[in-house]
Order: C-alpha cells, then structure tokens, then sequence
C-alpha cells in the first residue's frame, strides 16, 4: 500500500510514528497535534484574511475605474453640446404665468382651482 503523501508506504509511516514516539515521548504528542492543529487554524485564518483584501481592492479599483469612465462619457457628453446662450423669457411671460388665466372654450376650472373674479 502506498500512500500519496512523498510516496511513502505504510511500514515507512509506522517507523516513523515509532521514532516520534521514541524521541518525544507518548505524552507530548497530543501537545504537539494541538499545537500544530492551531497553527494551521491559524495560518488558513491568515490566508483567507489576505485572499478578503485582495478581493476588496480589486472591487474598489474596478468601481474607480467605472466611476472615471462614466465622467468621463459624461465630460465628452458636455463637449459636445453647442454652446448656445440661454434666452431668459421675457417679464411679460413671466407675469402672465403667475396670474390665473380663464380657461380657453369656456371649460370650467378644475377643481382645486376657483375661477378668478373679473
């Protein structure tokens, strides 16, 4: 049986285990299997806190980069517009406006709205 992990086979792994258990002794095992176990928690914390980072900067300059070619197009927008002074209405218009008028045909006002008392 050979196992996947540096093509070690099973009499290799019990040997192995056997001088790990010889050298730190059966009760420091299970120390050194938590400790590794944080490490590893650890050390996947980590790489997922990074992989979260790079994920947001990337977002943050593909949103940028919208956000310049929008003002851009809208820029280009203005540019090509024809520069044409805007005629302010004259006073007269803007008075006529202001006052109620009667409605035109003799229809009635609506009614929100009274009929001005000549």
């Amino acid at each position: 049986m050979t196992l996947l992990f540096l093509d070690i086979g099973g009499g290799e792994l019990v040997l192995i285990l056997l001088v790990i258990v010889m050298f730190f002794g059966a009760d420091k095992i299970p120390e050194m299997a938590r400790g590794l176990g944080k490490g590893m928690r650890q050390f996947k914390d980590a790489t997922g806190s990074i992989q979260r980072e790079i994920e947001k900067s990337i977002v943050e300059s593909e949103r940028a980069a919208r956000e310049n070619e929008i003002q851009k197009a809208v820029e280009d927008k203005k540019a090509e517009e024809p520069k044409t002074p805007v005629a302010k209405p004259p006073d007269s218009a803007v008075q006529r406006n202001s006052v109620a008028q009667k409605p035109a045909d003799g229809l009635p006002f609506p009614e929100d709205k009274q009929a001005p008392k000549d």
